[in-house]
């Protein structure tokens, strides 16, 4: 399997430090939060990986990771451009997923007790795709899953009534099939193409297979301050724990 980790953005609710680096490089605890999402592909097995660039700073991405070797992986970049979506995102990385099942993590996701649960055996499964679920109190600020009989059969992204508590968090398991849906998504009201709409018409159609995995761990979404603090903390009291 290979793995695709989402770097891009401007991180405009992190300015003003967003306007010295990217993002992805602010510390959460004892390092930049991308470190975190590197380590969860390398745990679950994934060495092959492309990190999509985009928004701001990105040079300083490149410069801090180099090609992987000091984390044991191998590491290629994708110019995305304008932030124009994750599944635009993912789209980028056509030529690099080729005929491989992958992994999509979103850089400023962090999930301290790792993805290898939903990540085994994907690649021998029948699936074209596997998405990670997570319980929030605020489920209307995210992509929302709809639960019927222990079955995924629609996502809705930032619904003003929520159909569950169950919402999209930022690793997907996906095979190139995906990219037949993509190819003919058109752009939301945010002129992005949204890997809930994505995902949503894989569910809805009888030609592709989605599974679903609930996240038991604990789950953090850096992209306030208020979340880097939370998860820095929580890492911290862990490795003390430790």
């Amino acid at each position: 399997m290979k793995g695709i980790l989402l770097a891009g953005g401007y991180g405009t609710r992190l300015r003003p430090l967003t306007y010295i680096t990217n993002k992805h490089l602010l510390p959460v605890y004892d390092k930049p939060m991308i470190e975190y999402g590197l380590e969860a592909l390398y745990l679950a097995g994934i060495k092959d990986i492309c990190v999509v660039l985009g928004g701001a700073k990105p040079e300083d991405v490149i410069k801090y990771l180099g090609n992987g070797y000091k984390y044991g992986v191998d590491l290629s970049y994708k110019w995305q451009g304008e932030p124009k979506g994750i599944a635009h995102a993912i789209l980028c990385t056509k030529d690099f997923v080729k005929e491989n099942a992958f992994v999509v993590h979103l850089a400023d996701n962090i999930f301290p007790d790792g993805i290898s649960d939903l990540v085994r055996n994907f690649d021998e499964s029948n699936c074209d795709a596997r998405i990670l679920l997570v319980k929030v109190k605020n489920p209307e600020g995210y992509g929302v899953a709809e639960i019927k009989n222990n079955k995924l059969v629609g996502l809705e992204e930032k619904p003003k009534k929520p159909k569950s508590n169950l919402i999209i968090a930022g690793v997907y398991c996906l095979k190139p099939s995906v990219f037949r849906i993509i190819e003919e998504l058109k752009p939301s009201w945010r002129g992005e193409l949204e890997i809930t709409d994505t995902l949503h018409k894989m569910v809805t159609s009888p030609k592709y297979k989605v599974e679903h995995h609930i996240y038991e761990g604990q789950w953090f979404d850096c992209g306030s301050f208020e979340n880097i603090l939370e998860a820095g903390l929580f890492i911290k009291e862990r490795m003390r724990g430790r």
